[in-house]
């Protein structure tokens, strides 16, 4: 066996950590531990949006449509991605947020892996670190 190999199902490995597969927040000593990118497997319900936008975005990022129909807002433009293979990039500087308006399944790749930007998971309450996604 070679540590260095991980065999995965998207469906079933992405909601143990909110949809990401790969990226800074895996342990050091897994395959998909990467500070070079991160992937996510997005699976949204009709209706799911991010609760707030992301500022001052450090990042490039890819996402790609696989089913359903997706909004990605971005500053004075909102881009729907409705075919499957409907892909939108943003970099650096670009703030951005989402919608799913339809059940979507999207492919998101980001680089680099850097922490922050993901919004607090409910819980702690006010004054609560942000998550690292």
């Amino acid at each position: 066996m070679n540590d260095s190999v991980y065999v995965g199902n998207a469906g079933r490995d992405a909601p143990l950590d909110r949809g990401w597969l790969l990226g800074h927040f895996k342990g050091a000593g897994d395959p998909r531990h990467s500070e070079a990118v991160e992937i996510k497997w997005g699976v949204h319900p009709r209706g799911d949006e991010r609760s707030q936008w992301v500022r001052g975005e450090e990042r490039t990022a890819l996402l790609v449509l696989i089913s359903g129909r997706f909004r990605v807002e971005l500053p004075g433009r909102s881009v729907l991605l409705e075919e499957q293979g409907d892909y939108v990039v943003w970099g650096h500087g670009v703030d951005h947020s989402w919608c799913a308006e339809e059940e979507s399944t999207v492919l998101t790749v980001r680089w680099p892996s850097v922490p922050g930007y993901a919004v607090a998971a409910e819980g702690p309450g006010p004054g609560a670190a942000p998550t690292q996604r």
